[in-house]
């Protein structure tokens, strides 16, 4: 359970995004993907395609908003937490990384933001 008002908001935020994912036809696989190389919020399925999520949740668009606070690090670390929960498939199946990216009350849904 979320412990400060940071992780209460952020846990709303990928409940929200989870929501309208799934209303979109995917399919949750794992929820907080957690390993050495980093975190995976949702990893989740649609058709053949295992889609990494990254859900950002900024209360404005000042700075950027949430968009814009993926840094390179952030992909790097995204990317590397991707290639290992890929070790677990002999053959790992086609994937992209989406971003769903909260700014305020709007969500928007970016897909295939990050390269592998």
């Amino acid at each position: 359970m979320p412990r400060t008002p940071q992780q209460r908001l952020g846990k709303l935020g990928e409940d929200r995004a989870l929501a309208h994912l799934h209303a979109q036809g995917l399919t949750l696989l794992e929820r907080n993907f957690l390993c050495k190389a980093g975190e995976i919020d949702l990893i989740m399925i649609e058709g053949p395609t295992l889609v990494f999520v990254e859900v950002r949740r900024r209360g404005s668009a000042r700075f950027g908003g949430a968009v814009y606070s993926v840094t390179p690090a952030k992909q790097q670390r995204l990317l590397r937490a991707a290639q290992y929960y890929l070790l677990r498939h002999k053959i790992p199946p086609p994937c992209r990384f989406d971003l769903i990216a909260i700014d305020d009350e709007k969500l928007s849904w970016i897909q295939n933001v990050l390269e592998m």
